[in-house]
């Protein structure tokens, strides 16, 4: 009773056992391969529980998701200048055809890292090559990372793998380097500012020599419109005493006389030396200013 017992309960775990190895489960970050015996029986993409043949048949998971490459030293690149600069960059990365993946790298991570790296370094060297340290720097740095990953990315899909992105971190400047350009890029800066500074000069000569002539214009303009009103003034002038002394004669002449001592006599110490027949006293002599008068005190 005990031995038939024990066997059955040795069949369930074995039962149990060959259960165990035969069942197995992908998680959805992952694919798997099957082998049989060493070959490739099958590639599971789809996540969930799966059999597969214990003894006979053994299973290998690969990440699917997207993975780094960071290499942790800068590399050396030669500049079509041929000066020397530093990069350091990383590369982002998935595997899309497990089987092709496995068939090329053997599955083996470092392995293809390894590639990916020579390869991304390769395509870096040439079109590092092309460009000048501007260009590398600053200029054409976006234009850079494009063409590195799509040629990178058509390598990679040889082994399975697919390049999402490739960024350059930092580009430096060895020491020597750094000096001469910051010395190139003082020098440029000072031509610019020599260069503003004359267009500078030559505005403000410009605006100057426009105001001046303005000025001029403007002066012509104001002293010829003060003639024209003054002589319009004095035509209007003589019309009214042109008028007046038609009018009276006698009062005009008499006026003006006035107007004449009272300039001739202004002040107490004044003095005037003339003949006491002089026409200048007409007035002074008869009140009527006759020529025919006494000679009035």
């Amino acid at each position: 009773m005990k031995t038939g017992l024990g066997a059955i309960l040795a069949a369930v775990i074995v039962v149990l056992l060959l259960v165990s190895m035969s069942l197995f489960s992908v998680d959805q970050r992952e694919r798997a391969i099957v082998f049989q015996l060493g070959e490739i029986k099958e590639v599971i993409d789809q996540p969930g529980l799966h059999v597969k043949w214990p003894l006979i048949q053994n299973v290998r998971f690969f990440d699917r998701r997207i993975l780094t490459l960071d290499t942790p030293d800068t590399e050396r690149f030669i500049t079509s200048e041929k000066k020397n600069v530093l990069v350091d960059s990383f590369l982002k990365w998935r595997i899309i055809d497990v089987k092709q993946y496995y068939v090329s790298v053997r599955g083996d991570e470092t392995l293809a890292q390894t590639r990916l790296q020579q390869r991304v370094n390769s395509a870096l060297r040439e079109e590092f090559g092309k460009r000048t340290v501007h260009d590398v720097v600053s200029g054409e740095r976006d234009e850079i990372m494009k063409t590195v990953r799509e040629k990178v990315d058509a390598d990679a899909k040889e082994i399975g793998v697919q390049i999402v992105d490739v960024r350059l971190k930092r580009v430096d400047l060895p020491q020597e380097v750094s000096e001469a350009v910051y010395r190139r890029m003082e020098a440029e800066r000072r031509a610019v500012a020599s260069e503003l500074r004359s267009q500078g000069f030559s505005a403000a000569e410009k605006i100057r020599a426009e105001a001046d002539r303005e000025r001029e214009v403007i002066v012509a303009e104001s002293y010829r419109d003060a003639q024209r009103v003054k002589g319009e003034g004095d035509a209007r002038a003589a019309a009214v005493y042109a008028r007046a002394y038609s009018e009276n004669p006698e009062f005009y002449a008499f006026y003006r006389s006035l107007e004449a001592y009272r300039g001739s006599f202004r002040g107490s110490g004044d003095i005037l030396v003339l003949e006491p027949s002089s026409d200048f006293f007409r007035y002074l002599r008869s009140p009527g200013g006759t020529r025919s008068g006494t000679t009035g005190k």
